[in-house]
């Protein structure tokens, strides 16, 4: 919290005669007038009068009234206090000041009250405009972001930003408009126009998508949604001459429009080094019947299930799996299906090296499904501890996968039975590296096994580095 005042709170000083206290009882004296003023604090009722805010410019005011609501409900010093704190928390969550101050003082005036709190919250507002530079890491690749802000742009939280990012493997530019529902900033709206061109060389591919889309997010009980529409030209081509038939043949311009629903519930304590708690999300989109050339309905979710053992050790277990269902008679694209392997997924094979592939050219799959074991231990006689030293961890683990296409004409039990024939899977160890809370390292030996013919493997040390890993 900022500044802090509470005059009227201070104890009175005593006058008269010496009460005749004895130096050792100073202890038990101090002891007392702690508790006291404790109880002070947590009993003496209080009236909070006034919440002022100080320092806005375009900023609306209707606005704030949300995010400080809460503080007229305090009945007493400390919780005064605590709402204070909490509605600090909320104003900077809103992107729009760069520092909020707290003064809580005596309330004066004609109207104050004997126990009247006035609370003042100084902001300082972002500039209009701002800039960025950073890098950023994704699954197995990095890419260097430019970004150019305008926050609050109409002085209600909105957010409008340009961003450009050149990375090993893509290349994206896009203008994004973001807007919050007032007194709810969890529930908003988001408009994207973007451009990104990948290669992706596991397939001898390179794609340009050219797009516009629009997200809604909203919390629903312990869930958060995300309810989204995307239209997308897709051009894709074929990264080297060498490049499969098969590759050659989805190679041309398509149109894809398509609705999305994600669910997901995370109780994790972190999204790197999660020590407990758990993680459900769900994925469902459909395409086709918006328009477009592309038409299938995709599923697909990922579980994640973390316990802490003794020695501070986690135990760790994920599970992935998907399918997609062409719909029309129309054949689904490369650039649709699901990919497996690589240091992110089932380790010891090549990146997304596992699967349908011709003529080394790798396919993706209709089907996949994917899980792991894992146990993160601190590092050996814990060096740096309480420091640099919890950046790291050792890491022991058992993957397993298959992906593959599906007849959709036969069974569930035939579709069970093709998923289970020819499992891929691995173990090993090695040691990972947090990066902040967004990222991580890994650096493995893995020894694969049940390699299928066409498979790519990386037997010994495989270097990952990602935001999300089975």
């Amino acid at each position: 919290m900022g500044t802090v005042h509470a005059r009227s709170m201070d104890p009175l000083p005593m006058h008269g005669r010496d009460m005749g206290v004895h130096p050792d009882d100073m202890i038990e004296v101090q002891e007392a007038e702690q508790e006291t003023k404790q109880e002070v604090l947590e009993n003496k009722d209080v009236v909070v009068q006034h919440v002022n805010i100080e320092g806005l410019g375009r900023t609306k005011e209707d606005l704030l009234g949300y995010e400080i609501s809460e503080v007229f409900h305090a009945k007493n010093l400390i919780d005064v206090m605590k709402k204070s704190h909490m509605a600090r928390q909320k104003l900077l969550r809103l992107g729009i000041f760069k520092e909020v101050e707290v003064v809580i003082d005596t309330s004066d005036g004609a109207d104050a009250l004997p126990n009247g709190l006035d609370v003042t919250f100084e902001v300082t507002e972002m500039k209009r405009l701002t800039g960025s530079y950073n890098t950023m890491v994704g699954n197995n690749e990095g890419s260097m972001v430019l970004g150019v802000k305008l926050p609050n742009v109409f002085g209600r939280a909105e957010k409008l930003t340009f961003q450009f990012s050149y990375g090993t493997k893509e290349t994206s530019y896009g203008l994004s408009f973001f807007k919050p529902q007032p007194g709810n900033f969890e529930r908003n709206l988001t408009l994207n126009l973007y451009k990104v061109t990948g290669q992706f060389p596991w397939s001898s591919l390179k794609e340009t998508d050219r797009g516009v889309s629009t997200e809604l997010n909203f919390p629903l009980w312990r869930t958060n949604h995300t309810l989204k529409w995307e239209g997308v030209w897709r051009e894709l081509g074929c990264l080297a001459r060498s490049a499969s038939f098969a590759v050659r043949e989805e190679s041309g311009h398509t149109l894809k429009s398509a609705l999305s629903h994600t669910m997901s519930i995370d109780t994790r304590n972190s999204a790197i080094f999660p020590k407990k708690g758990a993680l459900l999300r769900i994925n469902q989109e459909l395409a086709g019947y918006t328009g477009g050339d592309a038409s299938f309905l995709k599923e697909d979710f990922e579980l994640q299930v973390n316990r802490q053992l003794v020695w501070d050790s986690v135990l760790s277990a994920s599970l992935w799996g998907g399918c997609l269902l062409p719909i029309g008679g129309r054949p689904s694209s490369i650039a649709d299906r699901f990919y497996l392997g690589g240091p992110t997924s089932v380790r010891g094979f090549g990146m997304y090296s596992i699967g349908p592939q011709s003529e080394g050219d790798y396919l993706g799959g209709e089907a996949y499904w994917a899980g792991g074991l894992h146990l993160y231990t601190p590092l050996p006689f814990r060096p740096g501890r309480g420091g640099f030293g919890d950046l790291f961890r050792t890491h022991f683990f058992l993957n397993a996968g298959n992906l593959c296409n599906l007849n959709y004409g036969e069974g569930p039990r035939a579709h069970l039975q093709k998923l289970a024939e020819c499992i891929r899977w691995s173990y090993g160890a090695g040691i990972v590296l947090r990066l902040a809370n967004i990222a991580r390292l890994e650096l493995n030996y893995c020894i694969p096994m049940g390699v299928q013919s066409g498979d790519r493997i990386c037997d010994g040390v495989q270097f990952g580095a990602g935001i999300r890993f089975l």
